[in-house]
């Protein structure tokens, strides 16, 4: 019985300290997913503990020249899209990386891989509520890469 004890906690601390699970944008496909994406939240959904910071990485290639890329974060809270404050709309130009890993900038060259990083708050002002958060890093109205992620806002 305490051998059942102990592979039951041990697959609850696994689910609970797993990489989120990450879903395609709905009627896109960004190649690759979970290799691509990395999140340093943990567990499905994903945890985003408020006046924290969540770490983010994304793998990706354009298949066109880019002037610039933009974030588009938003949370689908009871079916309305609301930005994320201070990440939705900003550039990602300055927190780019090649694949070597030197820091570059926009314009983006297509065919070349790029590695986005960066972190974000989680505001102390959202609720605490289960949302989706959709994640995209766009060129004028080109989407780059795309994500879903179920997420929980918790204090």
């Amino acid at each position: 019985m305490v051998s059942l004890r102990v592979v039951v906690c041990f697959a609850l601390f696994a689910l609970a300290t797993a990489a989120p699970k990450l879903e395609q944008c709905p009627g896109r496909s960004f190649p690759d997913l979970a290799n691509n994406i990395q999140l340093s939240c943990k567990g499905t959904p994903c945890k985003l503990r408020k006046e924290h910071r969540v770490n983010i990485t994304v793998k990706f290639t354009p298949d066109e020249n880019v002037k610039e890329v933009n974030n588009n974060v938003v949370a689908d809270v009871f079916g309305v899209p609301l930005p994320f404050i201070g990440v939705d709309g900003s550039t990602i130009c300055d927190k780019l990386e090649t694949e070597s890993g030197e820091k570059t900038g926009c314009p983006l060259k297509a065919d070349t891989k790029y590695v986005y990083k960066d972190s974000f708050p989680i505001l102390a002002i959202y609720p605490s509520i289960s949302v989706k958060v959709h994640w995209a890093l766009k060129a004028g109205n080109k989407e780059l890469a795309c994500f879903e992620v179920p997420a929980k806002i918790t204090s």
